[in-house]
């Protein structure tokens, strides 16, 4: 019973909104407060903006959900994929399998 209300307290809190210091500062000019506005944002950034964040030498997405929110599996599958589109669907899935555990 414990394990299932820790993963539950898991899951909302990895879909909640960050703090006003933690939030993602996106190249074009917007600001990510959660999950389900980085898949958002994903699905509509230019290809450059992604590239900007996510390239050979860095992925600022997959850093900000290690770092910030603790979610190590997302954060090592967005490393694996090579533009906004694909790293949307695997932001959307996470987002959808949290909310059936929250």
């Amino acid at each position: 019973m414990a394990n299932t209300e820790n993963r539950k307290r898991l899951a909302k809190a990895w879909l909640a909104d960050v703090p006003t210091d933690k939030v993602f500062w996106c190249q074009d000019g917007r600001v990510l407060k959660n999950l389900g506005e980085l898949a958002v944002a994903l699905r509509q950034m230019s290809a450059d903006t992604y590239l900007y964040h996510a390239n050979a030498q860095k992925n600022d997405f997959s850093k900000w959900i290690k770092d910030v929110l603790g979610d190590e599996t997302l954060a090592k599958d967005l490393q694996k994929v090579s533009n906004n589109h694909a790293a949307a669907q695997k932001v959307e899935a996470r987002v959808s399998w949290l909310r059936a555990r929250a």
